[in-house]
Order: structure tokens, then C-alpha cells, then sequence
């Protein structure tokens, strides 16, 4: 039986990056992108080379431009780390798995580096094919903090609760990622919400600005740590930025929601540094009369328009600056 599993990018609608510091967010998950997970039963565990693990370059440049897209140890570590930690999981609860082995390999066309979740959608998509194949069932709540688990503990790789979370549900999620409640049961208070919901977006991104979570995020978190006023003041406000847009979408009055992502975006460049370039990616989208903010980390943005005609202004102001945009294709799995 050959086993076939996906998961999809993440962007971050409103309140990142409070999601690490027990904010609260609303992102969703959209399928222009995708990673990939195919296993199947085979004598040995095997986990496959797929694009961005490869050790053959035609010269120097090459291979420092794939350091640089893919970091030194590409996909492969992902999926070592994720079959890991299942099976750390598997003893831990007490759960009987047969003892058979598998091969596995990954494809991914998620854009690396900006911001979409990229890491997080080959590790969710590898627990599916593991839980399908072992049948094992792993409730959503759980599985994100597998997941994050995986990423932060397996690898030491900085990064917050709510990429995972949005990838587990496969819908757009309301998160509350209260600091009580996360201690209580380990988990926040997530809520689906309906696509439909949602106004029209577009995402645009700029390849060249690929940084990881862990670069943008380094300083904020130790001014966090130490109790720093106008970090805590931010998280707040970010917080209550996420209530304002689940009111606004929950009443049906989602076209009132650009001002707020807006400020969500400006708030982060009152307490982080934000690059030149990934400031003129907003600042170019703003000119149209489109909203604008990071979809996560930096280097891709997600914003509302109003018609087709802003759209096309939005084509016209960014491509020019080599930024793509696109409209995401949102997805709701409602089960």
C-alpha cells in the first residue's frame, strides 16, 4: 500500500508574531502550494533525497546559493526528526504500533525561508503518512505540539504554536494562546472558523528575502524574556488586534479588517528591525490602497483588496520590484 499525504503553507492573518510569546492569532492555509510525503512498507526504514538535500553542484556559487535558500542539512533532517519523535510519542502514551518498516521521500514547492511554514508543512504532512500507516490516531491539538516538538526539541529551531496548529486543523483557526491555559492543558484554545469569512487576499513575496524565524526573532525574544515593557505592550495589542478581526469576520463585516492589519504591521516596526527591502514590499503594496503585513517571519506579505482593478495595481506596483503575488486558494476541511 502506497501512502500519500500533503500539507499546506500557512499565513498569518492578524496578531504575529504574538503566537510564541501567549497571544493570539488567526491564520489560515492555502493550496497554491504544497508539500508532499509518499510511504510505503518496504524491509528497511529508508528516508529518500529529495531536491534540496542534494550534494552535487556544478561550482561554488551554486552551492552557496543552496547554503543560503536551504540551509546546510536541506529536507532530510525534517523527516529523520519527525519519524523520531513519532515513535517517541508511540512509547510515551503507551501505544502498540506493528512492527514493520517503511520507505519514505518528500517533494515541497512551498517558497523557503518566507515566512509560509514551509518546515512545518513536511513534518505535518510525514505524521499523517505515519499515523496513516501505523494507524495511529493523534488529535489536532496534540499533533501541533508534535509537530512544534519536532522543530524546537528534535532541532532547536526557534519557532511558534500557530503554523502548526493552522496545519493540523487544515482551516482557518482562531488561536488563543493564553499563558494559563497553555500550562493547564498544554494547548491553547483554537477555533475554526469558515473560509467564507474571509475577504479577498493576496500574498506576495520576494524570494531574495529568505530568513528564518529564528534570525528575525532572536532580540525580541530576549527583551521578552526580561520583561521589557514595550514588548509586552505590543503582544498585547496584538492580542487584541486578533479579537477586533474575529468580531468583524464572526459579524460579516470582514472589509472593515485592512486598518487592523495594517497596525499589526506597524507595531511590529515600532519594537523590530524590518528590512529596507521588506519594508518597500509593504510600503508598495500600501501605495495601491491595499493593506499589508508579514505573513509570518518577513519576506512575504498578506494584505485585503477591494476589486480587481486594486489587484491589478498591486501586480503593476510589485512585479516590478521582483515581488510575485498571487491570490491564495484558502482551504477548509471542515471534518
Amino acid at each position: 500500500m502506497i501512502i500519500k499525504t500533503h500539507s499546506y503553507p500557512r499565513a498569518a492573518l492578524i496578531g504575529n508574531p504574538s503566537d510564541g510569546y501567549f497571544g493570539k492569532t488567526i491564520a489560515f492555509v492555502f493550496s497554491n502550494f504544497k508539500a508532499e510525503v509518499t510511504l510505503f512498507e518496504s524491509p528497511e526504514i529508508e528516508i529518500i533525497p529529495a531536491q534540496y538535500d542534494t550534494n552535487i553542484f556544478p561550482g561554488m556559487k551554486a552551492l552557496a546559493d543552496d547554503v543560503r535558500l536551504y540551509g546546510y542539512y536541506g529536507g532530510i533532517r525534517l523527516l529523520k526528526a519527525a519519524v523520531k519523535r513519532f515513535y517517541d510519542h508511540c512509547l510515551e502514551t503507551n501505544c502498540q504500533i506493528e512492527e514493520k518498516n517503511f520507505t519514505i521521500r518528500y517533494n515541497s514547492n512551498i517558497p523557503y525561508r518566507l515566512g509560509l511554514a514551509g518546515s512545518s508543512a513536511i513534518i505535518t504532512a510525514c505524521m499523517k503518512a505515519l499515523m496513516k500507516f501505523y494507524n495511529v490516531r493523534i488529535p489536532e491539538p496534540l499533533l501541533a505540539n508534535i509537530v512544534l516538538s519536532v522543530e524546537s526539541d528534535e532541532l532547536k529551531i526557534s519557532a511558534g504554536l500557530q503554523d502548526r496548529v493552522v496545519q493540523a486543523y487544515g482551516c482557518p483557526v482562531y488561536m488563543d494562546f493564553d499563558e494559563l491555559l497553555m500550562k493547564q492543558q498544554g494547548y491553547g484554545k483554537y477555533e475554526r472558523l469558515s473560509k467564507d469569512m474571509l475577504p479577498p487576499l493576496y500574498i506576495a513575496y520576494d524570494a531574495d528575502l529568505s530568513e528564518g524565524s529564528e534570525v528575525v526573532h532572536n532580540n525580541f525574544r530576549e527583551r521578552f524574556n526580561f520583561g521589557d515593557r514595550k514588548v509586552l505592550d505590543a503582544i498585547e495589542e496584538w492580542s487584541s488586534l486578533t479579537d477586533k478581526v474575529r468580531e468583524l469576520l464572526l459579524s460579516g463585516n470582514k472589509s472593515k479588517i485592512a486598518p487592523l492589519l495594517n497596525r499589526n504591521f506597524d507595531l511590529r516596526t515600532e519594537v523590530m528591525n524590518i528590512s529596507e527591502k521588506n519594508l518597500l514590499m509593504v510600503e508598495t503594496a500600501r501605495s495601491t490602497g491595499a493593506s499589508a503585513k508579514f505573513t509570518g517571519s518577513g519576506g512575504a506579505v498578506i494584505g485585503t483588496y477591494t476589486d480587481e482593478t486594486m489587484f491589478k495595481k498591486l501586480e503593476k506596483a510589485l512585479l516590478p520590484i521582483g515581488v510575485n503575488i498571487f491570490k491564495p486558494v484558502i482551504v477548509c476541511d471542515e471534518g
